[in-house]
């Protein structure tokens, strides 16, 4: 028992360093992912405890974070998340994404060219293994289907969460953006600039798309959760940021943060 107290305390000590680090280092660009390994990230997939990489979902090739399913089989809704270690509350953040492959067989059709990078997430250690997806906000990626219809990215979703958008109180899961429709597996630049639980911003591509503010615990979608964790009308400062899988093949680039100071 001594020993998995000193593990434990071991974890906690070297996570505050690196964020205690992170925080000097605000004003600066830092990257999340080195460009060889996920090391710094965790893994939690529905249906697997948090650590399991079934499949070899998130894997790094080229110096891009690619998510896969080639180990699947039928995709049995294991929606996946892969979560930087430590938290963050005022900060900016920078990455690019492209859709490429085919959707994953029994993935939701809803899932087609979809995913997401969720903020404000809960810790991934406390999702129970049978909890799908985490409390968070997310912004939402959505390619364009080829069709000559309209289909925005950087949209906001909320799963176990509310916001105020435009003033209102809101609880719609989801709000599309403005965004142009961006087709075919080209890369796109999404941002986002996080002021604890006051302003959020969206951008694409260089232009803002979206902004809300008062994010909250609330409302549902998610399932299977710890009520210990889900405690509704609680302001929503600080979380882990992860990158979503659901069962779309997706790719990660230039994921990097700058961490802003707190608004006083």
């Amino acid at each position: 028992m001594r020993s998995l107290l000193l593990t434990a305390f071991s974890l906690v000590f070297l996570l505050s360093c690196h964020t205690v680090q992170l925080n000097k280092a605000t004003g600066k660009w830092i990257p999340l992912f080195n460009g060889t390994d996920i090391k710094d990230w965790i893994v939690k997939i529905h249906h697997y405890e948090c650590g399991e990489n079934f499949g070899n979902t998130f894997r790094v090739e080229d110096g891009i974070i690619k998510v896969r399913y080639d180990q699947y089989g039928p995709f049995n809704d294991r929606f996946g998340h892969l979560y930087y270690k430590v938290p963050f509350s005022y900060y900016h953040l920078k990455f690019e994404y492209r859709f490429v492959g085919e959707l994953q067989q029994g993935a939701p059709g809803y899932t087609l060219l979809n995913s997401g990078v969720m903020f404000h997430s809960q810790d991934p250690r406390t999702m129970p293994k049978e909890q799908d997806w985490p409390i968070s906000i997310e912004m939402q990626l959505l390619g364009g289907l080829g069709d000559g219809k309209p289909r925005t990215t950087g949209n906001m979703c909320s799963p176990g969460t509310n916001i105020v958008y435009k003033g209102v109180f809101d609880e719609r899961h989801c709000i599309d953006s403005s965004s142009k429709t961006y087709d075919g597996d080209q890369w796109v630049q999404g941002e986002l600039i996080v002021l604890g639980d006051s302003l959020i911003t969206h951008k694409i591509n260089g232009e803002t798309v979206m902004q809300y503010s008062k994010p909250q615990i609330g409302g549902d979608v998610v399932n299977r959760y710890d009520p210990k964790i889900k405690i509704d009308g609680t302001a929503l400062k600080s979380g882990f940021i992860a990158l979503q899988s659901e069962g779309q093949p997706v790719d990660f680039r230039n994921v990097e943060i700058m961490v802003l100071p707190p608004k006083k």
